[in-house]
């Protein structure tokens, strides 16, 4: 088909050197796919490279801790692909006995693996005809077809997965999903893409009838919602500290912060020195003071928090107080990691 050769001739001249490239490894395609996962390659590059280096093997991934993964894959958000990576690793080491599986279905049963990673892995490592779609695949295909279906309803996933597998080159399966992958990644950009200089040009649906901008099309998104955070943090006369692992299924799972007070909007300083005791029950009265007067925007995908860090110094022994010059040891939110940088006692 003319698109498919178009879009492979356009790959040979313009696809970047990029490390997973040069290799058919399952372990490495994985890794490379886990990480960009929402992330940028520019970003995600020096973390694929650390991975590589710490954990040369999903053998020495799986035997790592969970603190160690997570301090690793410190600053790239979205937490649950750090820990479905060192899951699925246990998972290939004593299942598969560190071989992962060589068919789509079988991908499909590791943890954190989806149709877009198993589809990847499938045809990158083992080049059996599995069409991806990923966020650029979706967008070369919306516009290129004029499709307005929402890519993130039901019915758009599954017309948008019949039209990739039915326009790609089964032959030529390894090249030709990474060459899609790099055209939407480079060339049908978001926004401003190189129409003029498309080699798509002339049968892009929506360059004819002006539609580039408004395709792909999605359902409305969730409604953002507003957290107010303030982090308490207490030293003491030993230059001492206190951190604690957040639980449960919230964002940060497993991650370290210093103690947190949620409350309703933002809050003044006089309200924090009735309140602090529910967090951090100090004996004596501590110096508590701002360090930042303004609050810090966070942003996650569903989620804004507005962040404000209280230094409370206070004269009391911190049982389980940890040295402040350890605290950058810990896995922390990027949040939290920033703050640590800045502050100095």
């Amino acid at each position: 088909m003319i698109f498919s050769r178009k879009i492979l001739l356009w790959y040979g001249k313009n696809k970047r050197t990029l490390p997973w490239r040069q290799t058919k490894d399952p372990y490495r395609i994985w890794l490379s796919e886990i990480i960009l996962q929402q992330t940028r390659v520019a970003q995600g590059l020096p973390y694929y490279s650390r991975f590589l280096e710490r954990f040369p093997t999903v053998f020495d991934l799986a035997d790592a801790s969970e603190e160690q993964v997570l301090k690793l894959w410190q600053g790239l958000g979205y937490y649950s692909r750090a820990r479905n990576l060192h899951a699925t690793a246990k998972m290939v080491v004593k299942d598969y006995n560190g071989e992962f599986p060589d068919t789509y279905k079988g991908l499909l049963n590791l943890k954190g693996v989806g149709d877009y990673t198993a589809s990847a892995i499938a045809s990158i490592s083992f080049d059996l005809p599995e069409p991806v779609v990923d966020g650029n695949v979706y967008r070369v295909l919306a516009r290129y077809f004029g499709v307005e279906l929402p890519i993130n309803a039901s019915e758009g996933i599954r017309y948008f997965k019949q039209l990739a597998r039915k326009v790609m080159d089964p032959d030529r399966i390894r090249d030709y999903n990474q060459a899609l992958m790099e055209f939407g990644a480079i060339q049908c950009t978001p926004k401003k893409p190189d129409c003029p200089g498309c080699p798509l040009n002339e049968g892009c649906v929506a360059l004819q009838k002006n539609k580039v901008a408004e395709l792909p099309q999605k359902l409305n998104k969730t409604k953002v919602r507003k957290r107010y955070f303030n982090y308490l943090v207490v030293v003491d006369g030993k230059n001492r500290t206190l951190l604690q692992q957040r639980r449960g299924k919230g964002i940060w799972q497993n991650l370290w912060e210093f103690p947190l007070l949620e409350t309703q909007g933002h809050i003044h300083r006089d309200e924090l020195e009735r309140t602090y005791n529910k967090v951090v029950p100090i004996d004596g009265s501590p110096n508590i003071f701002e360090f930042n007067t303004e609050s810090i925007v966070h942003k996650l995908s569903h989620q804004h928090l507005y962040t404000k860090f209280w230094i409370l110094q206070t004269d009391s022994h911190l049982d389980k107080g940890i040295d402040l010059t350890t605290i950058s040891d810990y896995p922390v939110p990027v949040l939290i990691a920033d703050f640590i940088k800045t502050f100095k006692i």
